[in-house]
């Protein structure tokens, strides 16, 4: 089971859109709030409408010095890549989501997680993939 999904406690659905109209998207969390909060994207897509042109989608936040940074994470155009996986790849809010190019629309899919600090399950979920490489069978060469 993935760590970021359907049946992991204290995840919920996120979805978002960018279009010609709307550009950007923030995720953003209360700041009073004291859970750890992770946004886990699976899939980044163009959706019923959008021309076969480049589509950049950028992921604006900030690097260890708090300096804005913006980063492309995906490059979409209908007739060669119409979509993308993005493999639960984690960020931590304040994020935001801009369509850098093109006009959309695209569709971000993927997992809202809350962990409430008490929650010790967060820092065994990331022990899990260590884990699953210990399991596997080790290579055989080929026969001749």
């Amino acid at each position: 089971m993935e760590p970021h999904g359907p049946g992991c406690p204290g995840s919920v659905l996120f979805g978002c859109e960018l279009t010609a109209n709307t550009k950007s998207y923030t995720f953003q969390v209360d700041e009073e709030d004291d859970s750890d909060h992770i946004l886990a994207l699976s899939v980044v897509c163009l959706t019923d409408g959008a021309k076969d042109e480049c589509n950049v989608v950028e992921v604006v936040g900030r690097n260890h010095e708090n300096q804005e940074i913006a980063v492309p994470v995906a490059n979409l155009k209908l007739s060669c890549q119409p979509l993308l996986s993005l493999d639960n790849f984690k960020l931590q809010p304040p994020v935001t989501f801009r369509l850098a190019a093109g006009s959309g629309p695209v569709h971000l899919t993927g997992w809202h997680r809350i962990v409430h600090r008490e929650d010790a399950s967060f820092e065994e979920d990331d022990d899990l993939s260590e884990e699953e490489e210990e399991e596997l069978a080790p290579i055989m060469p080929a026969k001749k």
